[in-house]
């Protein structure tokens, strides 16, 4: 714990925000004190989803994440994954969304060594960034 505080870490691209992102940080939040947000660069993007994403770059992601009431900070990582920072980080509570297996998740057995937790939280049916691209695609 950082200062007394119960550190929550989660990552993603956060693309195009939706109401499924600002659910799930809010669940995050609720896991701790103070959510750390790792959020996929530009370049890290484009090698996991395709040469036309990201949609909106890196400095107009973090700034939209910051205006949420349940995130803390915003740290950018140039990787596929955010294996070192969370190695660095060591957070008490490590958050993924979705189907996720725990142990599947990146950085989980560094945490949980660390005396950690890793928590899987659903996501709100019906929102993608990437659905919503093609809906808007095809329109």
């Amino acid at each position: 714990m950082a200062q007394g505080k119960k550190v929550v870490f989660t990552n993603g691209c956060f693309d195009l925000l939706h109401p499924g992102h600002i659910q799930y940080l809010s669940d995050a939040k609720a896991l701790g004190d103070v959510l750390i947000l790792g959020l996929n660069a530009d370049a890290s993007i484009s090698r996991l989803k395709g040469d036309s994403r990201p949609i909106n770059p890196l400095q107009d992601r973090a700034a939209m994440l910051m205006g949420l009431k349940a995130v803390d900070a915003v740290v950018a990582f140039e990787e596929d994954t955010p294996q070192n920072l969370i190695a660095m980080l060591l957070p008490d509570v490590l958050v993924k969304g979705g189907d996720y297996a725990p142990d599947d998740i990146v950085g989980a057995k560094e945490v949980r060594d660390a005396g950690g937790e890793v928590v899987v939280v659903p996501f709100l049916d019906g929102y993608s960034s990437s659905k919503l691209i093609e809906r808007i695609k095809s329109s």
